[in-house]
């Protein structure tokens, strides 16, 4: 990271453009020193959609330009490098996909003032045909319009509403303490030094991946699956090599037709395909015997989503109300778990490794999480609330290393960007790899820094608000946003009670792209029993 150090420009300037006033378009519809002619949006002096700079007008040889230079991997530093060179938007065509990027806050605010009341983004059409092709429900990751409104709201009221946190929150803190106390016991039996100064050095994503799994499972089902056994399920372990090859192989089936691939009989959409049906399997198998030890407890639980005392998960949260069909909810339930691995081990990974080669931050974080567990008398809820920096840790980490490195919305309305017309329906990307590591963004960006998101408070909640889009934004946020967060804030709140964190090495991890941002290499990392 620090050797992508650049020196710092003009303040007032960005990328050599000086910012645009008065071009706003208004959350109303109107325009800011412009008007409206003929129902279209005139602003003074705006230049046309073609206009805006771009990597190149044939998208078929862009996309072979991008398998010959292997750019899938480093799409996150091809989009950095781009805007370098062409200036805070540009246009990009790919195969079959064109996009406009942009990565400037105050962009990024205007395209979601035109995101409408039924948001849409990127649909991921090779996730999207194996859907079709299987008769599988699409939960609503693939969904849009009125019908993805309607199941989000049954669903938000289960995983994002504070009564639903409140009752998933114990949850994850159990798999939170029983993590540390398996680290405690492989230090004992591999750690090397003193009696009571044991260290152990690790690649800890394994047991991170395996703890994501069991914490996501515990949510989902109310039940535990035993990932922390000394002999973890090996039908569990294939699920998450099938997350991993799903990922994987996604992006580059973006650009291309899907039905096309499926009809060549492509081994990549093979993979794919592959790679879904055992995500799909797993989940399915877990979801039957959910449904079977429900149906016979639901009678006794209580209205607070309990059957005889014991919290039966989110599935049973959503049988319960009857809200939504078994089929939708198998969908969505198959989404969460599929999505609930990768996004929290890989960006814990992360954080260790931050922690581990910041000894001051890791200390400040640490005495913060002590006082506040302290007074927290074993609740976890209250623990969490009095670390902001707890917090802070997790934003940073997502600043630095976003899972996703773009968040997409297609604008219901023409709408100016850099004082270029947008068209209604065009696919904005607001590139957030490029914006967390911009002089331009944030001071000293690449300083890892938890405290700098407090300070940020006292700002207006706009200028810092879209600065954080990890879990994206508005009503098509990430679902699964508050089990990832408090999950991720839980593991590290534990692991810093119990262990001090350092790193063997705290040279910069290489990072390369699937799906999601991820690092080349698993940082090894030596815990130290406190």
């Amino acid at each position: 990271v620090r050797n992508l150090r650049g020196s710092r420009g003009s303040r007032n300037v960005f990328f050599g453009v000086a910012p645009q006033k008065g071009l706003c378009v208004t959350a109303a519809g109107t325009v800011v020193h412009g008007k409206l002619e003929g129902g279209k949006r005139v602003v003074k002096g705006m230049r046309s959609f073609e206009e805006i700079p771009h990597t190149g007008r044939n998208g078929w040889l862009n996309l072979l330009k991008f398998w010959r230079e292997n750019r899938f991997q480093q799409l996150h530093k091809h989009m950095e490098r781009t805007f370098n060179t062409l200036g805070p938007i540009y246009r990009e065509k790919l195969g079959t996909l064109s996009s406009v990027n942009i990565m400037l806050p105050s962009d990024v605010s205007e395209l979601f003032k035109s995101e409408g009341l039924h948001p849409r983004r990127m649909t991921l059409q090779p996730w999207a045909t194996h859907r079709e092709i299987r008769n599988h429900s699409k939960g609503i990751f693939l969904k849009n319009g009125e019908e993805w409104r309607a199941d989000r709201l049954q669903l938000n009221k289960e995983v994002m509403m504070s009564a639903a946190v409140k009752r998933f929150l114990p949850l994850l803190d159990e798999v939170a303490k029983d993590f540390c106390r398996m680290l405690q016991t492989r230090m004992e039996k591999e750690g090397r030094g003193e009696e009571g100064k044991c260290v152990l050095t690790i690649d800890p994503s394994p047991d991170l991946f395996r703890f994501a799994l069991e914490a996501s499972c515990h949510v989902l089902y109310g039940e535990r699956i035993g990932l922390f056994s000394s002999s973890p399920s090996l039908e569990s372990q294939k699920f998450i090599w099938a997350v991993e090859r799903m990922l994987t192989t996604t992006p580059p089936l973006l650009y291309l037709p899907p039905r096309l691939l499926l009809r060549m009989g492509a081994p990549l959409w093979t993979q794919h395909a592959t790679a879904w049906d055992h995500i799909f399997s797993h989940a399915e198998a877990r979801i039957q015997r959910g449904y079977q030890r429900l149906s016979t407890s639901l009678g006794r639980a209580s209205p607070t989503g309990t059957a005889g005392g014991h919290y039966t998960g989110v599935l049973g949260q959503l049988m319960e109300k009857g809200q939504l069909s078994l089929d939708l909810i198998k969908a969505n339930i198959t989404e969460l778990m599929a999505g609930g691995v990768d996004t929290t081990a890989v960006p814990l990974q992360f954080a260790l490794f931050e922690l581990g080669r910041n000894p001051e931050v890791q200390e400040s974080v640490r005495q913060q999480v002590r006082a506040s567990w302290a007074q927290a008398g074993g609740d976890p809820q209250k623990a969490l609330q009095g670390a902001p920096l707890l917090k802070g840790t997790i934003k940073e980490v997502l600043r630095l290393y976003p899972v996703g490195i773009t968040v997409q919305r297609y604008p219901v309305r023409d709408i100016v960007l850099q004082n270029y017309h947008i068209p209604a329906g065009t696919l904005v990307q607001a590139c957030i790899y490029p914006m967390g590591r911009s002089e331009k963004v944030f001071e000293d960006p690449l300083h890892f820094d938890p405290s700098r998101w407090s300070r940020e408070e006292g700002q207006r909640a706009e200028a810092a608000g879209f600065r954080s889009l990890a879990f994206g934004f508005g009503a098509r946020q990430c679902v699964g946003r508050r089990i990832a967060e408090n999950e991720m804030q839980l593991l590290l709140m534990h692991i810093l009670l119990s262990f001090h964190l350092s790193v063997p090495s705290s040279e910069d991890l290489n990072t390369t792209v699937t799906l999601i941002l991820q690092p080349e290499t698993p940082p090894r990392i030596t815990f130290s029993k406190l």
